[in-house]
């Protein structure tokens, strides 16, 4: 019976008794479903001939005192479950595959919970068996690197290379990852033979930890590396080209995979998160993938309608045309002259037009304006204010 049958199967249910069922309720079930699906009585019939095994399966467990108790130990300890429910429901809510196999493959990376669960639990039942893994071997993946970087408003939106210079872990060059100095070389740890791993009893369990004299790696360094005191990691510092894609935002976090810390024994690189930080813009603002702008118009053009020249961001003004009797702060949308998206698509060009009030006059410019006013003396445009505050 392997480790993760014992676990996964629920021996009560395939009998159909409570896990406080007595010895003599068990085998009564047991009985009656094998007389059920017993193979003399059921012959030719495949799916009776497999449940009949399960029964006698079942039974073999329950039927017997010490492997019952440690069946209901195992279940207890792992009842509480380490994640989500298994597709299809029922069970434990664990993949026993993942938690015993070799190696998991989450997100394209080698080494996940999987297998660090089946380092831990590998020696689970101790029934006279090797309880030791190899883990000095095994590829590691590298660690992320956190770093930011602040752009221009021109280079947030459509996109920009930069230099980063970072600082990681990595293997030390002086004993190339050994952690031995020069000349020498370290040797296997006498304690856990260069598993790395030791094995701890609890009663019925033995649980397989991190070997305390060579806190996991397998070797013992006797004259440690003087650059990296023995651990094989040291500082490395390098400058890279990073791509910051167009249409980025301020606080922004950006994730360039494979840009980390070297992996270690062939393991695959950590990733990269830049920070980004925008610079304001003199004269145009963002809304999501929108541009803004305002545009100061007169109030002449506001009343007469006119064609105004609107500039956009690295780009040849465009030609917008203001209808008359165009309000203060009336916005109009220019196509395809915002901010690039994921899909290479654009965004537009919001353009608010604000009415510009001469600060001086001269004598004739008075005196038009004047006749403009008697003209339209007779048209109060607070007429409506006043009258709706009235009747509230």
């Amino acid at each position: 019976m392997s480790t993760k049958d014992y676990l996964e199967k629920d021996y009560y249910a395939v009998l159909g008794v409570p896990k406080t069922a007595t010895a003599d309720e068990i085998k009564k079930a047991y009985r009656k479903l094998a007389r059920q699906y017993h193979p003399d009585t059921n012959q030719g019939d495949a799916t009776k001939e497999t449940k009949f095994k399960e029964v006698s399966e079942a039974y073999d467990v329950l039927s017997d005192t010490k492997r019952r108790k440690e069946y209901d130990e195992a279940r207890t300890l792992f009842g509480s479950g380490v994640g989500g429910q298994r597709p299809g429901g029922g069970g434990f809510p664990f993949d026993f595959g993942d938690l015993f196999g070799g190696t998991a493959q989450q997100g394209g990376q080698t080494g996940g919970a999987g297998e660090r669960l089946g380092d831990l639990f590998g020696g689970l039942f101790n029934r006279g068996g090797s309880t030791r893994t190899t883990t000095t071997s095994r590829p590691r993946r590298g660690q992320d690197i956190e770093s930011e970087v602040t752009l221009t408003f021109t280079e947030a939106v459509e996109g920009t290379t930069v230099s980063l210079r970072l600082t990681s872990s990595a293997a030390c060059a002086a004993c190339t990852g050994t952690g031995a100095k020069a000349g020498t070389t370290p040797r296997v740890c006498p304690t856990c033979e260069g598993t790395g791993a030791a094995s701890r009893n609890l009663g019925n369990f033995a649980f397989s930890e991190p070997c305390r004299d060579c806190k996991g790696r397998g070797l013992i360094v006797d004259v440690p590396c003087p650059v990296c005191e023995g651990s094989g990691r040291a500082k490395s510092t390098r400058t890279i080209q990073a791509r910051i894609p167009a249409g980025v935002a301020d606080g922004q976090r950006v994730k360039l995979k494979a840009k980390g810390a070297p992996g270690e024994n062939g393991g695959p690189a950590g990733d990269l998160y830049i920070q980004t930080h925008v610079k304001p813009h003199a004269v145009f603002g963002r809304s999501g993938d929108n541009l803004t702008i305002t545009v100061p118009v007169t109030f002449s053009e506001a009343a007469l309608g006119a064609e105004i020249k609107v500039p956009t961001l690295k780009g040849m003004p465009v030609t917008l045309r203001i209808p008359a009797g165009t309000p203060n702060g009336r916005t109009f949308r220019v196509r395809g002259r915002g901010v690039t998206r994921k899909d290479g698509t654009k965004g537009d060009l919001l353009a608010s037009v604000e009415v510009v009030v001469p600060k001086t006059l001269d004598d004739k410019s008075r005196e038009l304006l004047n006749e403009f006013s008697t003209a339209v003396a007779s048209e109060d445009p607070r007429a409506e204010l006043i009258q709706r505050a009235r009747s509230e």
